[in-house]
């Protein structure tokens, strides 16, 4: 099967299981939101958020190499033996090291909720051997069946707790129940490979050199994508990070809809056309371009209707996050684009290209932080992050083409234009007699209005584009299917 049919058969999976997680994971994160003090949700941010900053030592940036292809990484077999037992070796040592550093600074709730995700994280990176071989493959079947099976099970079981009056816990058991599944899906029922060690001098040193390259870069993502939550934690309390992490949790909904599996496919697509430039040009710019459209639509529906969100299906103790929320929308714009820039440069083996913008990043959040943060709260987070998201994805974006041709202009200046004609029109709209004093008729009249001025403006003025990458999926899903 080509790359573009597998390409094509990976998003439909990614995008079919991405329905149910939306699906079950919003009545997940509503029913929690409802049962569950705000500052539970601080307490397990604020552990995952050091796991995760810190587990980068347990990957060393290696996945990447095993994608990349070499001849060191040719025999899919003996590489993945190699990837494995150096994770094994990294994984083993940093959760030696972060379990004691939970004994001698954390007590209470706080080591309880870092001790139990450091162990699960440490089986969580084992497993990811085979994922990686499967998104090698562009092969997403299963990993899509596992991740729609393992929400499921898991929002089950945490509802289920903290409907109980289990509060920690009902948290901590999605991250319990992740490993156990990944397991089994994994290595154990029809296995993706037989896990097994092997040493091998040469492997190895490709896989540590490709590595300590990559690992900067995912380290400056890491502490991107975490160090506001360690910030808000430290700073402005548990009960603080509560809020901001719900805000942004629900915020980075719209990327879970259809970017992330979009993403997880992205990078062994262009894997596969590293040397082809103007395939792979064709392919990002069309990922991209699918990726901004779709992200306008929905982080600007979000921003209009979020008071009647929060209200009616979190509750009002959540109002206090309502700018939050609101803001860190323009990160979820930007995002998304964020991931598939940084997989383009992993697939033409230049991983260093993308340390050099992420660390001017995390030079602009730093400072946001401590500018913003003190003064607005948690607002003043969110906006320290969306500088931070603009001005990252500008550089990203001019460093792509030395490696792929595509207009700025084009992917960008359409949906910008209907995002801001769709909100100015329907905030318009609600003032109209009869509208405003019930936030159900509210909020449907914003969500109508804005779909259809999006909707009618992309239409009218990217009517030849849209066709044209109609076309491109439709001949690979008929190819497929013939």
């Amino acid at each position: 099967m080509s790359v573009a049919r597998r390409s094509i058969e990976s998003v439909t999976w990614n995008a079919a299981a991405s329905v149910v997680q939306i699906l079950v994971g919003v009545v997940r994160s509503v029913l929690l939101a409802r049962l569950l003090p705000v500052e539970v949700f601080g307490i397990y941010g604020m552990a995952m958020s050091i796991v995760r900053l810190s587990g980068i030592v347990a990957n060393f940036g290696m996945g990447a190499a095993f994608l990349h292809r070499t001849p060191e990484t040719e025999d899919e077999d003996e590489a993945a033996a190699v990837l494995l037992t150096l994770k094994v070796f990294f994984a083993s040592g940093w959760a030696v090291l972060l379990g004691l550093s939970a004994l001698q600074f954390s007590a209470g709730s706080d080591f309880v909720a870092l001790l139990t995700l450091t162990l699960v994280q440490w089986g969580v990176v084992l497993t990811e051997v085979p994922q990686m071989i499967l998104v090698r493959r562009v092969a997403h079947r299963r990993l899509a069946f596992l991740q729609s099976a393992n929400l499921l099970a898991s929002a089950g079981m945490a509802i289920f707790l903290a409907w109980r009056g289990v509060e920690l816990w009902a948290l901590l058991s999605t991250d319990i129940i992740t490993l156990l599944l990944s397991v089994f899906f994994l290595y154990v029922w029809r296995p993706v490979w037989r896990p097994r060690l092997t040493w091998s001098p040469d492997a190895m040193r490709y896989f540590l050199r490709f590595g300590s390259r990559n690992l900067v870069a995912q380290g400056l993502l890491k502490a991107l994508d975490k160090v506001d939550d360690l910030w808000t934690g430290a700073y402005l309390g548990r009960t603080a990070l509560g809020f901001y992490s719900r805000a942004y949790s629900f915020a980075t909904y719209p990327r879970s809809i259809l970017a992330s599996p979009i993403n997880r496919v992205a990078g062994g697509t262009y894997a596969e056309l590293a040397e082809q430039r103007r395939s792979l040009s064709q392919a990002f710019f069309r990922t991209n371009a699918f990726l901004v459209r779709t992200g306008f639509f929905l982080a600007g529906l979000l921003a209009l209707v979020a008071p009647e969100l929060i209200r009616l299906l979190l509750g009002t103790k959540w109002l206090p996050m309502l700018t939050a929320f609101r803001l860190m929308l323009v990160f979820t714009l930007f995002d998304p684009i964020k991931v598939t820039v940084a997989n383009l440069f992993l697939a033409v083996g230049r991983p260093e290209e993308v340390v050099r913008a992420r660390a001017v990043q995390f030079a602009v959040m730093g400072v946001g932080l401590f500018a913003f943060g003190p003064r607005l709260g948690i607002a003043g987070v969110a906006l320290a992050v969306d500088i931070m998201s603009v001005v990252g994805i500008v550089l990203l974006l001019w460093q792509a083409r030395k490696y792929v041709d595509f207009s700025p202009w084009t992917l960008f200046a359409v949906p910008g234009g209907a995002l801001i004609l769709g909100m100015v029109l329907a905030r318009g709209a609600i003032m109209l007699p009869g509208i405003l004093g019930s936030p159900w008729r509210t909020g449907s009249v914003k969500t109508i209005v804005f779909a259809i001025i999006y909707g009618l403006t992309l239409l009218v003025l990217e009517r030849r584009q849209l066709l044209k990458m109609f076309s491109f999926f439709a001949k690979r899903v008929l190819a497929k299917s013939g």
